[in-house]
């Protein structure tokens, strides 16, 4: 039997874009789950932030995958996946967490300070 994923409409994906975003502080927007990443791109995403959060809302996108691309895309200009939004505002996909994690930006941006 092979696993076939839940569609969702895209209005339903829209819907839970906007409201996921106003929700909470930190999301990511991922291929996959926090405990079974499906894309390299996603684990490195998700592996960065929880660097700096362990409260990070994740969103699977395999479910909708072009309504995902779509509804994203208005609120980042951007249908690439992984996407990471802070307090609303869109951060970037895996490059640019690492780019600014590398430069020591990313802990202020996700709103903690460094462990180390």
């Amino acid at each position: 039997m092979a696993f076939e994923p839940e569609e969702l409409s895209p209005e339903e994906v829209t819907e839970q874009v906007d409201s996921v975003i106003a929700d909470n502080e930190v999301v990511l927007f991922m291929k996959g789950n926090e405990l079974m990443p499906q894309c390299g791109y996603s684990k490195k995403a998700l592996g960065l932030l929880k660097q700096y959060r362990e409260d990070i809302e994740t969103v699977d996108v395999l479910k909708a995958t072009d309504a995902y691309r779509d509804a994203l895309e208005t609120h980042s200009g951007r249908e690439t996946i992984p996407q990471t939004f802070v307090d609303g505002e869109f951060i970037g996909g895996s490059d640019i967490l690492e780019q600014l994690d590398e430069r020591g930006e990313l802990a202020d941006k996700v709103g903690q300070e460094s462990p180390f």
